[in-house]
């Protein structure tokens, strides 16, 4: 059986690998993933069908439909995940935002998850960027020398 850091380290590896079938398989069917409210994808996707539904509705308003186009090589997809805290099903893991943008412009900021597991599945992840603003502000310039 694989520990609850196992779990939420097997998650980051699926999206750097853009393994949507393997992320699929480790969300527990009511999963909830929250990010800031003021980034383009922030808010709540609650359960695996609503992210399912999100990404055909909207890809432009979701993670992967945000930063996939910016993260072009594994160079920019590399997390580097360390796993900071382990307790009674929940998991602190900090990694890195990394991105490309068309103008050639680099991107690297920390984020710290907070990962709760049950029954082996992801069942919420929440995610606390260092700084949002210049997270927006890097999409702008990215969408403006796209």
């Amino acid at each position: 059986m694989e520990s609850d850091a196992d779990v939420a380290l097997a998650v980051i590896r699926a999206v750097k690998q853009r393994d949507g079938e393997r992320l699929m398989d480790l969300y527990h069917d009511d999963v909830k993933l929250h990010d800031p409210a003021s980034l383009p994808y922030g808010g709540v996707a609650d359960g695996k069908s609503s992210l399912l539904e999100q990404m055909e509705r909207a890809p432009e308003r979701t993670w992967l439909g945000t930063w996939g186009p910016l993260q072009p090589t594994e160079a920019e997809r590399r997390m580097d995940p360390r796993v900071i805290a382990e307790a009674d099903g929940e998991v602190v893991v900090l990694y890195h935002q990394r991105a490309l943008a068309p103008s050639g412009e680099r991107f690297d900021s920390p984020v710290v998850g907070v990962f709760q597991v049950r029954e082996g599945k992801l069942a919420r992840a929440q995610m606390f960027h260092y700084d949002t603003a210049a997270i927006k502000a890097f999409l702008v310039r990215a969408r403006e020398s796209a």
